[in-house]
């Protein structure tokens, strides 16, 4: 199971076999439309009642890339567990959409770093690549695949610039 979250790792704190738990995000009838509306996927598995009933799922299904989306945006973003080191998100390898998310699942994503290496042309980064697995509440797989991240060896300035000014002391 994943390791005790902190925020703000570095890159001296990571290493191959780390893992990671995000937290739970339900998807709505909400997030489905929005999603529809966005890509432009009206598929009427998504957004028919009387179709999805009639599919082999029973139900409506929220789009596979939606879930990739909103598993990616769990990860990094929503914990900041990468926050100091993140720098670009470099790709995805063999995904896998194994289940349907239905309209009222939770998912979350598990991930760990399979691979940490330095960059070959920038020698103050490195490229840390993760096994993902997007699972129900249930535990169940519904997506896995490989994501890959470029991150900083130093410092970023852009997250120095974000910190909060010391506050002054007024006698």
């Amino acid at each position: 199971m994943a390791e005790q979250r902190k925020p703000g790792y570095t890159y001296q704190d990571l290493h191959v076999g780390m893992s990671f738990r995000s937290p739970g995000r339900t998807i709505t009838d909400a997030d489905v439309v929005g999603f529809a509306g966005l890509t432009g996927d009206y598929s009427e598995l998504h957004t028919s009642n009387v179709y999805a009933r009639n599919s082999q799922f029973g139900r409506r299904v929220a789009h596979g890339m939606l879930g990739l989306a909103y598993a990616h945006g769990l990860m990094w973003p929503r914990t900041g567990e990468l926050r100091e080191t993140a720098i670009a998100f470099l790709g995805i390898a063999e995904w896998k959409f194994v289940g349907p998310i239905f309209i009222g699942d939770t998912i979350f994503v598990n991930y760990r770093i399979a691979d940490l290496r330095d960059s070959k042309s920038k020698p103050t980064q490195a490229i840390a690549t993760f096994d993902v697995e997007v699972v129900n509440q249930n535990g169940t797989v519904v997506q896995s695949g490989r994501k890959a991240l470029l991150v900083s060896k130093v410092p970023l300035a852009g997250v120095e610039a974000s910190r909060l000014p010391a506050v002054s002391q007024r006698a």
